[in-house]
Formats: structure tokens, C-alpha cells, sequence
């Protein structure tokens, strides 16, 4: 398992609801393929740096993950199916970054 982050960047029209509902399906895909949800950190809105889609700015979302390759791919396609999201980004994290209480410990200790 190798530690990951996606940021998810929703239309800033998107209703909180609707978010929470969008985030909960990528945490049960990320789940149900043998995963582990980490930390959750909602940006908020963000001006753009430049205009997307005919939009000046979304609603981000970063969520931190444990998984294999295979959730990566499951999610990866789920968050490009939803019309609710602008972009999104799925990328590895160095394997120092993974938190000390879930990181495995060396043998003989």
C-alpha cells in the first residue's frame, strides 16, 4: 500500500450536499477496493489562476490515502464521471510522508 492525495476541484455553484455526497462515493470506492481513507481538508473557494471550463473559480477538496494501484484507477475513473467536478489530481506521496501510528515497523523491534 502506498500513501496518495487527490485534489478534487467541484463548481463553486455545487451545493454542500452534493460535495458530501461526491466525496462519500470516492471514500467507499477508495474502501471497497482495499484502501484506507485518511485526512480530509476542504480548501474552500479559490480564485482560479486561470479560467477553466469558462469558470473563474471552484470549491477544493484534498483527501489523503493509503491504497494500491487498482483503487487508484477505480477512483481516478469515478471523479472523471462526476459533472460536478472541474479537475481533479491523484498523486503518490513520498513514503516519508505517511503517518509514524500506520507506518510498519521494521522487524526485531
Amino acid at each position: 500500500m502506498r500513501p496518495y492525495e487527490v485534489m478534487v476541484i467541484f463548481e463553486a455553484s455545487t451545493e454542500a450536499t452534493v460535495i458530501q455526497g461526491v466525496l462519500d462515493q470516492a471514500l467507499n470506492v477508495i474502501r471497497t477496493t482495499g484502501g484506507n481513507p485518511g485526512a480530509i481538508d476542504r480548501w474552500g473557494k479559490r480564485n482560479f489562476a486561470y479560467e477553466v471550463n469558462h469558470k473563474r473559480e471552484g470549491y477544493y477538496v484534498v483527501v489523503e490515502f493509503t491504497s494500491g494501484t487498482q483503487t487508484v484507477a477505480d477512483l481516478d475513473r469515478m471523479l472523471g464521471l462526476a459533472d460536478e467536478i472541474v479537475r481533479h489530481k491523484i498523486v503518490r506521496l513520498p513514503e516519508a510522508k505517511i503517518p509514524v501510528a500506520t507506518a510498519a515497523q521494521p522487524a526485531g523491534r
